[in-house]
């Protein structure tokens, strides 16, 4: 049965943590059943399963991030993976995000719902957590890139007249029925190789966000509350390359600190300073 599971429904073999997930769901009802006595023990215990590797991310560097955007500034989805860089929403969030959602005056938005993909068409649904119904605060220039946007979709909606599909989409195709995900993949793949770029997935727009607020100094709670995350762990999990770099930053600012405080202090002041009574260890111990 297993077996099955991991090869999926497409023939692709599933993740590993994709697979916890599944065997997650079929310990609970299985041990549902033998609660209730339709079955004598569940099979899904004692189950060895295969470990995770959580892949890292492969986040582009600003100037990557730059080149993309003023490469790709007259293309029509580019408002969407602007919103991704700038927001960290995933793609199925910035694809489901409709106008409603947004309040440009505020400038902010709401995580409300998500688009996915089954099967080659969309489907509508809730955040992947509980925490990814969430307010993401926006900057200037992502609410001026909105508005701008809005108005073009506004200029769609009028050359197709009545075959105009009212979804409330943020993000459409040009008839203003709902974007595929995959589509938007493929395309934004497109764009990156013919600029040379590194060949990145469209879920790893959001990953750059990450990487790029973490280095700019936004601190980690903040970074996880705007991605959404279940638990703060995650982000720290997922990055931890940035926290190495942060991390020798600080420790080369608090030696900096260390030695310009020793090079100000005169060393005829430390000859003549009265001695006072030591500290003993144990006074030591009590005070950080």
């Amino acid at each position: 049965m297993y077996a099955a599971i991991t090869m999926g429904i497409r023939g692709k073999p599933l993740s590993p943590s994709t697979i916890r997930r599944v065997h997650a769901v079929l310990r609970s009802a299985l041990n549902t059943a033998v609660k209730r006595r339709l079955i004598p023990y569940s099979p899904a215990e004692h189950i060895e399963l295969a470990p995770e590797n959580p892949k890292r991310p492969k986040p582009w560097t600003v100037s990557e991030s730059q080149l993309f955007l003023d490469r790709v500034a007259t293309d029509r989805l580019a408002p969407l993976y602007e919103l991704m860089l700038t927001t960290g929403l995933r793609r199925g969030e910035a694809i489901g995000l409709r106008w409603e959602d947004v309040d440009l005056e505020g400038s902010a938005l709401f995580v409300i719902q998500q688009i996915t993909e089954v099967h080659g068409h969309p489907v509508v649904g809730t955040p992947k957590t509980k925490r990814g119904a969430r307010l993401v605060p926006l900057d200037g220039e992502t609410v001026s890139m909105l508005r701008r946007h809005r108005e073009a979709q506004e200029l769609e909606r009028v050359a197709w007249g009545p075959a105009w599909n009212e979804a409330g989409l943020v993000f459409t195709r040009e008839d203003g029925r709902l974007l595929r995900p995959e589509y938007a993949t493929r395309h934004f793949q497109a764009l990156a190789a013919e600029m040379g770029l590194p060949a990145i997935r469209l879920h790893d727009l959001r990953h750059t966000h990450a990487s790029l607020a973490l280095a700019a100094g936004v601190e980690m709670k903040v970074v996880s509350e705007r991605l959404g995350h279940s638990q703060i762990s995650v982000t720290a999990d997922l990055y931890t390359h940035v926290n190495r770099g942060l991390g020798r930053e600080a420790a080369d600012r608090i030696a900096a600190v260390l030695r310009a405080s020793r090079e100000a202090v005169p060393s005829a002041f430390l000859a003549q300073t009265p001695q006072s009574t030591p500290m003993m260890e144990d006074d030591a111990d009590v005070h950080p």
